[in-house]
């Protein structure tokens, strides 16, 4: 599959850089899980998948989605969507996952089936007065980790999907909590902290930073959708990484 009609559509819907790209491709891209709809010789339609699990069944997180402003209109997201959700059923995927790039969008995949099925608290919080001790971990460790921080029903994202976010934040095991998170000069983006939320404020003081901005498990923000592809499908309880 040629990239360069990827990277075109893929830079003027979501803007990243040339750099994002290059270490998508490096550490995340797999020809086979991208679906393309193309009209009158060029790229009109794509979107992309990692695989995930729930409750030891196979499921795909849907990201990516996206279609060229030439040929909005057109019905050719729901005709990706339809397509690719077939090709899942095939291969033997049980539940499709995605979460919406804006809260607009997700009426739109509510008419395609899909349903918000997890939520999340975000919090902003200042470095407190002690240090919260913790160390940086690798994304095997973090794996292993995870799956014991998780809450039931929790969606497990490995493989290329933490790979990725590997290669964006740093990865963090505490006594009690586990994060991955980035830093912008003295500000702590944390992209998901597992475990004791409290102990935010020390980690910022930890890090350094002076003020974070935590994404927890929780009931505030409605986050991820899901469409299940047979019967017994579970439903995700949460859902973590995402590409917003």
């Amino acid at each position: 599959m040629e990239t360069e009609g990827l990277l075109s559509l893929w830079k003027g819907i979501f803007g990243d850089h040339d750099g994002f790209w290059e270490l998508f491709l490096d550490t995340a891209f797999q020809p086979t899980h991208c679906r393309i709809i193309t009209r009158e010789g060029q790229l009109a339609a794509v979107l992309y998948w990692f695989e995930v699990s729930c409750e030891d069944q196979k499921m795909a997180y849907l990201y990516a989605v996206a279609t060229h402003p030439d040929f909005r209109n057109r019905g050719l997201c729901r005709a990706l969507m339809a397509d690719t959700e077939a090709h899942l059923t095939r291969l033997g995927y049980t539940g499709v996952l995605l979460v919406p790039e804006k809260e607009s969008l997700r009426g739109m995949y509510e008419k395609m089936g899909y349903e918000t099925c997890t939520s999340v608290t975000e919090f902003t919080c200042d470095a407190g007065e002690e240090n919260v001790p913790l160390r940086a971990i690798g994304p095997e460790e973090y794996a292993i980790l995870r799956r014991k921080f998780l809450p039931e029903g929790g969606v497990v994202q490995e493989g290329e999907n933490l790979g990725f976010l590997a290669q964006q934040a740093q990865l963090y095991a505490g006594e009690d909590f586990l994060l991955a998170a980035y830093q912008e000069e003295d500000t702590l983006h944390a992209m998901e902290l597992l475990g004791n939320a409290e102990a935010a404020p020390g980690i910022l003081r930890m890090l350094n930073c002076q003020t974070g901005r935590f994404r927890t498990p929780g009931k505030e923000k409605p986050f991820a959708m899901f469409k299940p592809l047979t019967p017994t499908a579970p439903t995700p309880k949460y859902f973590g990484f995402a590409f917003d």
